[in-house]
Formats: structure tokens, sequence, C-alpha cells
């Protein structure tokens, strides 16, 4: 139930890959208008990034028992060894519409994740003392909120670029 204090330095870290992420996302909607495609060293960067922020909330929410390392490992392709597993696939040709258009395509997954996420919020909120209480998961609300982060980190690789793909509205993989 300490997993946040462990993740302090994790946290900090997180906060400096964040805004590398929102730079790199800025420089790569540039590349993808202009030339119609994406440097692969910013969106493999990117997808590393996604991969370590996964990695660290699901041990902070206690999905996972692994401590997550300082640094994932590049590539669209999670190599395993640890149990929160992200992989990507990459767009070989981008929209350049879609990604000129990309803030104001985002405005629908913006507001139905924002009322999600209340509930992902009581959701975790019902779960801490559920899994204090009995030292479990309720499933269905493990469920519910592994669902949400997979829908969230989607919405991720659409909203920073990695991907032109449009995330489905649904809480499954």
């Amino acid at each position: 139930m300490l997993n946040w204090l462990l993740l302090l330095p994790h946290f900090i870290w997180l906060a400096v890959l964040s805004l590398a992420l929102e730079i790199v996302s800025v420089v790569s909607w540039f590349v993808i208008v202009i030339t119609g495609k994406a440097p692969e060293s910013l969106t493999t960067f990117m997808v590393a990034a996604f991969r370590y922020q996964w990695r660290v909330y699901a041990y902070l929410y206690a999905w996972t028992e692994d401590y997550p390392s300082f640094s994932p490992p590049m590539g669209y392709t999670d190599p395993g060894g640890n149990p929160a597993v992200l992989n990507f696939v990459p767009d070989q040709e981008r929209n350049r519409i879609t990604v000129l258009l990309r803030f104001f395509l985002a405005i629908p997954q913006l507001i139905v994740l924002y009322i999600v996420g209340i509930a992902g919020s009581i959701a975790l909120l019902v779960a801490w003392f559920a899994v204090l209480i009995t030292g479990r998961w309720p499933e269905g609300l493990r469920t519910f909120c592994i669902g949400y982060y997979r829908w969230y980190l989607r919405f991720e690789g659409y909203f920073f670029l990695v991907t032109d793909a449009y995330p489905p509205f649904r809480l499954g993989a």
C-alpha cells in the first residue's frame, strides 16, 4: 500500500519524460504535416515513454508486483520481462489532414475519458479500501481500472501522434 512512496523518484523522472514527450510530439506534428511521415526515432521515444508510464502506474496500483526499471526498452514491440506489456503498431504513411486537425478530433475522446476517469478515480478509491481489508483487488474493479488505463494509453498514442488509428470508445483491449 506504500507503492507511491517507492515511486517518488519515478514520478520525478516521469515528469521529465512527459515534458520531453510533449516537445517531441510538437516536433513530430510539424514533420508529419510537412512530409507525411513520422521520424522513427521520435515515435520510438514516445512509445518508450508510454511504456514507462504504464509500468509505473501498474506498480502504483498494485496491478503488478514488478518494480519498474528507470529505462524502459525502446521499440514498438515490448520484449517482455515485465507483466505490464505495451506494444504499438506504427503507421508507415500518415494522414496529414487528421494530424493537422488532431486536437479537434481528440475532443470527443477527451470528454468521454474525463467522465470515465471520474468513475475510475472512484473505483480506485473503493478498490484501495477493498485491498486494505481483503488483501486483494476485486476482479471487477481491477478489470474496469485496467481497461480505463488501456483506453487512456490508446488515446495518448493517438493524441501524441504515434498512430493515426482513432481509439475505440471501450475499455477492452
